[in-house]
């Protein structure tokens, strides 16, 4: 049975946790704690800022105006508020996003229904990229308790005039651990892959410093590593300069876990070009988290958040993700990136 369904039996209809029963043990009951990621595939107001934004404007061809940026704070609220929602009727205890042009947008898209009910509250700082578009972090404070936050700008020491996403990190209190997030957009393979290859294995040794700097204070920190890294989970950027691994068994202070390796050996995506899927949209783990050590969340399960409406249903692109737009023609779709979420667990004893 797949962990997604096992757990889905095991969930309580009213206290909000699951229950297994061993044979001749006593039963063991769970609250799971789902966290996700989502790319929202350039979420801009429709003011004129100082960053590149004239492509998202009334004035530009795409014709972006209110009608249109509510329609996809409505889009983006749908997705957001379903997932999850199978085994937690919560939904999302914290999110990441990116292509979101600032804190408004991110603000406007917390106090669109369903989300509006839960009491999100949001992270963002403006970041150097040419386009203007940063990372957030979104948590319920029923369930996650800020603590502390930090962005930390990517740097090019071959190119002064590069400029991207920073990475966001963001800690607080879930369950009684320490939790820290870090939220990122790595640069894109603008050029090529191979050619802009060298931006995104600096991405992750920044990432990896960002994490070994949480181990260093505790070997058991419970660090979730998210975002659209353009690179797959077999990609020498993720796999060699991030260091993280597919295998449990293989999990230690110098590998990281990723649960979307599994994911992708079997063909399953978040974006498709060209009949091919990536699995760029990825939430990687510290130790603590596969094996449960030193606190009380672990890790349970991932998923590809790909729901039949967020798919394109006919055409060439069929099974694709369904986008907002497709050059400057709109199709009023969601995103061309669909999201993901694992589910966290903790033992109520």
């Amino acid at each position: 049975m797949k962990p997604f369904a096992r757990l889905l039996l095991l969930v309580g209809s009213t206290a909000m946790c699951c229950a297994a029963t061993a044979q001749g043990k006593s039963e063991v009951r769970y609250e799971p704690r789902p966290i996700g990621f989502y790319n929202l595939e350039n979420l801009y107001d429709t003011i004129d800022q100082a960053n590149d934004d004239a492509e998202f404007l009334p004035t530009s061809a795409k014709q972006w105006n209110t009608e249109r940026y509510e329609r996809k704070l409505q889009h983006m609220a749908r997705v957001l508020g379903e997932m999850g929602t199978e085994v937690l009727p919560d939904g999302l205890v914290c999110f990441g996003l990116c292509e979101v042009e600032n804190k408004g947008v991110v603000e406007d898209l917390v106090h669109t229904p369903p989300l509006d009910k839960r009491g999100y509250q949001v992270v963002e700082y403006p970041s150097p990229d040419r386009r203007g578009v940063d990372v957030a972090f979104v948590y319920n404070p029923k369930y996650f308790t800020w603590l502390s936050d930090r962005k930390y700008p990517l740097h090019d020491p071959t190119d002064s005039l590069f400029r991207t996403r920073d990475q966001l990190v963001v800690s607080g209190l879930m369950d009684g651990d320490t939790v820290s997030v870090v939220v990122n957009h790595w640069p894109s393979r603008f050029g090529g892959e191979k050619k802009s290859l060298p931006k995104r294995k600096l991405a992750a040794e920044l990432g990896r410093h960002i994490i070994d700097s949480l181990l260093t204070r505790n070997a058991n920190a419970r660090v979730l590593y998210m975002g659209d890294l353009n690179d797959d989970p077999v990609s020498p950027s993720v796999r060699k300069f991030l260091g993280t691994t597919g295998d449990k068994a293989l999990v230690s202070d110098k590998k990281l876990y990723n649960p979307m390796f599994d994911l992708y050996q079997k063909g399953i995506g978040t974006l498709a070009w060209r009949d091919s899927w990536n699995l760029f949209d990825q939430i990687i783990l510290t130790p603590a988290l596969v094996t449960g050590a030193g606190g009380n969340l672990k890790y349970y399960g991932v998923r590809v958040f790909n729901q039949p409406y967020l798919r394109q249903t006919e055409g060439n692109f069929a099974g694709y993700p369904f986008r907002t737009f497709v050059g400057d023609i709109y199709t009023n779709g969601y995103s061309d990136h669909f999201p993901v979420y694992v589910i966290l667990v903790k033992e109520v004893k």
